[in-house]
């Protein structure tokens, strides 16, 4: 059986609004311009995942209405068959990004806080093979019920801890395999935990540092991966590409060194292009720009 990766992911519709400057209280003002893009952590993680080459089952939910985003899904070539059509609203951001490029976001939850444990139990129904991983983050809920059950079905859990809640992550160190971290929320749990960010007691530990690279730790041994120089025109999903690629090489080929290469490289290509999950590259690429790398 080759290997899987079961994500309990969030999906969100972002709408996004330029604007000459924010908005102050009570105050009304006109948009220069409007777009709409399929978003969200969860949904990120599993198109960058895909794109690598994993075979990826993305378990999430979106409104019974919500044909547009069910289409965008699709377009990447996502399996829906795990996509639950809820009673609730789709996931979706409110941006306004004003002419200095500072933003201001509202985001609400909707569909992807209220996953059953119907879903839980369908999709991690049938046999597991021992490079089978399970992923989720903070945007969705029943994060313990999920790792538990992953557990004891086989699966190894996989938790990017984004964004940050204190409170999910101490009751989730126990009872996964591997924690993504930003460099900013790998202190925020250390601290918590009154630990050196470098010891968090998790098997394998990821922590992104933007353009510094990122750090491995699993069992003891560090590996460090430096970011390669881009211009960048829009980070976005940056953190969601490298996780997503990362994994997918990792739990195919078990070499952590190249994985991380390749999670960098396609994390850099990535923020080359506008958008989020239109922007993250497909593995023919990501080996292009690597192999062009190489030759300077």
């Amino acid at each position: 059986m080759s290997s899987r990766i079961i994500n309990f992911g969030s999906i969100n519709i972002d709408h996004v609004y330029n604007v000459t400057q924010m908005p102050i209280a009570g105050e009304t003002i006109s948009a220069k311009s409007y777009k709409k893009f399929l978003g969200g952590k969860g949904i990120n993680q599993s198109i960058a995942a895909f794109k690598a080459g994993a075979k990826l089952i993305h378990v999430g939910a979106i409104a019974e209405d919500d044909a547009w985003t069910y289409a965008e899904i699709e377009k990447f070539g996502i399996n829906c068959n795990h996509l639950d059509k809820s009673r609730h609203s789709t996931g979706h951001a409110i941006i306004f990004v004003d002419d200095t490029g500072e933003n201001e976001i509202v985001i609400f939850g909707g569909a992807n806080q209220n996953l059953e444990v119907s879903q839980i139990e369908k999709a991690l129904d049938g046999p597991t093979g021992n490079k089978d991983w399970v992923l989720i983050q903070t945007e969705t809920n029943l994060l313990t019920e999920i790792a538990v059950k992953a557990k004891i079905k086989g699966f190894k859990v996989a938790y990017a801890a984004a964004p940050f809640v204190e409170e999910i992550a101490l009751e989730l160190i126990d009872k996964i395999d591997f924690l993504a971290v930003n460099e900013g929320e790998a202190s925020q749990l250390a601290k918590a935990l009154n630990v050196d960010p470098d010891n968090i007691p998790v098997p394998g530990l990821l922590i992104t540092r933007g353009a510094k690279g990122a750090t491995l730790i699993e069992n003891g041994k560090k590996l460090q991966q430096s970011a390669f120089e881009v211009k960048a025109v829009d980070t976005t999903g940056a953190g969601d590409t490298f996780l997503g690629s990362f994994l997918s090489v990792y739990i195919e080929d078990g070499n952590a060194a190249m994985a991380l290469e390749y999670a960098a490289a396609a994390s850099a290509v990535q923020v080359t292009r506008a958008g989020a999950a239109v922007a993250i590259p497909d593995r023919q690429k990501v080996e292009a720009f690597l192999e062009l790398r190489k030759t300077k």
